[in-house]
C-alpha cells in the first residue's frame, strides 16, 4: 500500500513538471517569433541647395607697423588710439639731432662736389677724382633722405590708430612700432575650402557674411582671392574674401561666419530622427526598409535643414527609412511594421 501511494506521487509530480515545462517552451517560442517594431518615413531626393559656413577673424585690408629704423628718442607723438589717420599725416616727430648732423654734412659735400665740377670742366682734376667726389655727394643724400624720412613719420595709408606703445620722451629701441595704422575700409577675411569645391570657388563671386557682435544682420562681401594650390596636409584651399566696409562698422579682430552657396544638388533627405550614431566612432548609419527585414547603412551626412539632414550617399532614392525603433534592431533583422 506505501508502495502504491509513492507510485502515485512520482507520476503526479512527473505529468506536473511536463505540463509546466510546455507552458515555459511556448512562451520561449512566442518571445522568438516576436518581431521588432519600427516606423517607417518615405524619403525622396530633391534640389539641395550646397551652402557651407565657414568662420573667420576679420583682418584689416592693410596694417602698417610705423617706426624709425634706428633707435633714437620719441620727441612727439601726435595722434591716439582710435584716430583716423590720412595718408601722409604726420603721426610722430623723432629727436632730430641725428638730422641736422647729416644736413651739415650733406651742404659741406655739395660745395665740395661743386668745387671739384668746377676744376674738371677746365681739366684741373681727374674724372676718377669727379666720380669720387659725385659718389660721396650721392652717399650724403641717401643717409639725409633716410634719417628724414625717419625722424618725421608719415602715415603710409588712409586708416584707423589701432596700436600706440611709446609715450612723448621715451627711447625707441626695436621691437614693438611706435604706433599701429590700419586700414579698415576695405577688411578682410581668410577661410579654408575643401578642395572638393576647387572648381566652384570663382573671384569676384557674392557671398554671405554675418559678424556675431552684430547678431544675425547680413554683411555683403566678394571673393577677392582664390589661393592656386591645395594644402596636401589639410586638403583645403585658402580663399580671401573682401567687405567694403564703407561705414566702418566691422573692426579687424571681429569673428565672423561667411557663407558660400555652391548652387544645387539633388540629394537624398531623411529625417533627423533616422539618424543613428555608431558607439565609439563618428560614424552616422540609417535602417532601410525593404521587403520586410532592415539594412544597416552607412551615410555620409550633408547640410541639417531644421528637422531633416541631407544625405550625401547611403541610400537609395524612394526608399523606407527606420525612425522609430532602432535600439532593437540589428542587420538583417525581420521587423513588423506600425501603422
Amino acid at each position: 500500500m506505501k508502495k502504491s501511494i509513492q507510485l502515485i506521487a512520482l507520476v503526479a509530480v512527473a505529468l506536473l513538471s511536463s505540463c509546466g515545462g510546455g507552458e515555459k517552451d511556448k512562451a520561449t517560442a512566442e518571445k522568438v517569433d516576436e518581431k521588432p517594431r519600427v516606423k517607417l518615413a518615405s524619403v525622396t531626393a530633391r534640389p539641395v541647395d550646397q551652402i557651407q559656413e565657414y568662420t573667420a577673424t576679420v583682418q584689416a585690408e592693410v596694417k602698417n607697423n610705423i617706426a624709425p629704423s634706428s633707435p633714437v628718442r620719441i620727441d612727439q607723438i601726435f595722434v591716439e588710439v582710435g584716430d583716423r589717420v590720412s595718408k601722409g599725416q604726420k603721426l610722430v616727430q623723432m629727436d632730430a639731432a641725428n638730422l641736422k648732423q647729416a644736413k651739415f654734412r650733406l651742404d659741406n659735400q655739395e660745395i665740395e662736389f661743386k668745387r671739384t665740377d668746377e676744376l674738371y670742366k677746365v681739366g684741373g682734376t681727374s674724372k676718377s677724382e669727379w666720380d669720387a667726389a659725385k659718389m660721396a655727394l650721392d652717399v650724403q643724400k641717401t643717409t639725409y633722405k633716410n634719417l628724414l624720412e625717419n625722424t618725421a613719420l608719415l602715415s603710409p595709408i588712409n586708416g584707423v590708430v589701432t596700436a600706440r606703445n611709446y609715450d612723448n620722451g621715451d627711447m625707441y629701441s626695436g621691437g614693438d612700432p611706435v604706433l599701429v595704422v590700419e586700414q579698415i575700409t576695405p577688411v578682410k577675411l581668410m577661410i579654408n575650402v575643401s578642395e572638393g569645391y576647387f572648381a566652384k570657388v570663382k573671384k569676384g563671386a557674392p557671398v554671405a557674411v554675418k559678424v556675431d557682435v552684430y547678431g544675425d544682420e547680413e554683411f555683403e562681401g566678394t571673393i577677392n582671392l582664390v589661393y592656386p594650390t591645395i594644402d596636401s596636409n589639410t586638403r583645403t584651399f585658402p580663399v580671401e574674401v573682401r567687405l567694403t566696409n564703407r561705414d566702418q562698422k566691422v573692426r579687424p579682430g571681429m569673428f565672423a561666419r561667411v557663407t558660400l552657396n555652391f548652387g544645387t544638388q539633388e540629394h537624398v533627405v531623411v529625417p533627423d530622427l533616422a539618424i543613428v550614431k555608431r558607439a565609439g566612432s563618428g560614424d552616422r548609419y540609417v535602417y532601410v526598409y525593404k521587403d520586410g527585414k532592415v539594412s544597416y547603412n552607412k551615410v555620409e551626412l550633408g547640410r541639417r535643414m531644421d528637422t531633416e539632414y541631407e544625405l550625401i550617399s547611403g541610400v537609395d532614392n524612394n526608399s523606407q527609412v527606420v525612425v522609430a525603433g532602432q535600439s532593437k534592431l540589428a542587420d538583417g533583422v525581420e521587423v513588423e511594421v506600425e501603422k
